[in-house]
């Protein structure tokens, strides 16, 4: 290869670099809101009811904003919640079992 050759091949290289850290930078932004961190937690509420029926279930993104989802089952009902979580936290008060699935989903488990 010549000279010339090699200087052209080194500036479509440089050209597609740049294209490519352009791109990998709008996907890094982009996924910052995706919902990447995941808790669970099973329980029983209703004492005369056998086994971990109901759930909370805590959908984060890496700036732990997102929603947390709780599932009270029983024979005669099933209640479902959902409450908005900024930054690891929600305006509304929160379970101890929405903790914990917050918690599992932020990394801090016990």
């Amino acid at each position: 290869m010549s000279p010339k050759e090699l200087v052209k091949r080194v500036r479509e290289l440089e050209a597609k670099l740049g294209q490519t850290t352009e791109e990998l930078n709008g996907l890094k932004k982009h996924m910052r809101g995706a919902l990447s961190r995941v808790g669970i937690t099973r329980f029983n509420p209703f004492r005369e009811i056998g086994g971990d029926q109901s759930f909370s279930i805590a959908l984060l993104d890496d700036r732990r904003n997102g929603v947390v989802v709780t599932s009270y089952y029983g024979r005669e009902l099933n209640r479902i919640y959902a409450k908005a979580i900024q930054n690891g936290s929600s305006e509304h008060e929160l379970s101890k079992e929405e903790k914990e699935a917050i918690n599992q989903a932020i990394g801090k488990v016990k």
